[in-house]
């Protein structure tokens, strides 16, 4: 097993103006599952095709373990790439599809074998290994995939998006099963999704990437805890963090009718007389006093059985702003009617304004 470096590592295509992945900085963990997400366009199935190999890379370096790969060819970095399409050779059996890496390698017919049976083994393919990619679901092609690339026992393992072709509940049970495989095999892995679910449930660490340039890496709770600016902020959880100009005034920041109280050292961070206040729909509370907070329109009630979703909009600087909150299930307002919302405490957090970084710790509601 290995760590991987990504060293101000920088990919600008032919004719490009604006690099694809903007000096890379990033340190894996030997054993680590690290997930890269962003938007549509953001880098990161670059920045793993960088590490494959698959891509040049114009600037800086990067390095598996101690080996510094960056002009090795593809075949020669010991890694093994999970597809998004899976790419099994249609003609050949499950066995013969996870094994072929090998037999292209010269290992020897038995070894084969059993290493093939122990991936299949550990991935419930046992069944299947005599029957070709055409006779089974698109969950068992993924674990065919999956199992082509454990026989190859490899350094690092390299996913780009491998479950957006399955639907949403085979997509729940898959992603559990990577996770606990790669747990159980101790390799390090990067995996490419733009599903920032999956990131959340999936990864020891993640990395947010926009416009090809690092935002934030850290655990899934140090992202949802303590965005370091507003992208982050809006891009992880779901439904996004409601995030929208505020006053600041002596003691704290306006929520609606109601000041925030804000640590004086957070305040003193910014001259700005305005911050972005980011809160989750899980940390908004319908407030039970008649004018305390601020003021939203429901348009309408998502009800997911014990919970729901209210999505509302209000007024802030004489803009409609939409609001979402998350609500009770089976009592909750409905639609045309207005009510006032309150955050929750300890859950508040403040950006500059211009720049969007954030300004300090959370703040502190009431």
């Amino acid at each position: 097993m290995a760590s991987v470096t990504f060293d101000k590592a920088t990919r600008l295509y032919p004719g490009g103006t604006r690099p694809a992945v903007d000096k890379l900085d990033l340190e894996i963990n030997d054993g680590e599952f690290l997930v890269l997400v962003g938007p549509s366009g953001c880098g990161k199935s670059t920045s793993l095709r960088m590490l494959a190999g698959l891509e040049e890379v114009n600037e800086g370096n990067i390095f598996i373990g101690d080996r510094n790969v960056t002009d090795v060819p593809p075949k020669d970095r010991d890694i093994a790439m999970v597809f998004q399409n899976y790419a099994l050779y249609p003609h050949m059996t499950v066995a013969e599809n996870m094994g072929f890496a090998l037999k292209i390698a010269g290992v020897g017919k038995e070894e084969r074998a059993a290493r093939v049976l122990e991936a299949a083994k550990l991935l419930d393919l046992e069944p299947y290994l005599s029957r070709k990619p055409k006779a089974l679901s698109g969950g068992q092609r993924q674990r065919v995939a999956m199992g082509r690339a454990i026989v190859r026992q490899p350094q690092v393992f390299l996913m780009d998006e491998p479950l957006s072709n399955l639907d949403a509940k085979l997509r729940v049970q898959t992603r559990t099963q990577i996770a606990s495989l790669q747990r159980r095999l101790g390799v390090t892995t990067v995996y490419v999704t733009h599903d920032q679910i999956e990131a959340l449930t999936m990864g020891d660490r993640i990395a947010v990437l926009k416009d090809g340039v690092l935002q934030q890496v850290g655990t899934p709770r140090d992202l949802y805890e303590k965005p370091d600016n507003v992208f982050v902020a809006g891009f992880i959880g779901s439904p996004a963090m409601n995030l929208f100009h505020a006053d600041l005034v002596e003691g704290g920041v306006k929520f609606g009718t109601a000041t925030v109280p804000v640590d004086r050292e957070i305040l003193a961070d910014t001259s700005s007389t305005i911050a972005t206040i980011g809160v989750r729909p899980e940390d908004i509370t319908v407030s039970p006093h008649e004018g305390e907070g601020l003021a939203v329109e429901v348009d309408l009630v998502e009800e997911l059985g014990a919970d729901g979703y209210l999505y509302g909009h209000s007024t802030v600087e004489g803009k409609r702003t939409d609001i979402v909150a998350r609500v009770d299930g089976r009592l909750h307002p409905n639609a045309g009617e207005t009510v006032y919302l309150t955050a929750t405490p300890n859950h508040v957090h403040l950006f500059d304004a211009e720049s969007g970084e954030r300004l300090s710790d959370k703040a502190v509601a009431i």
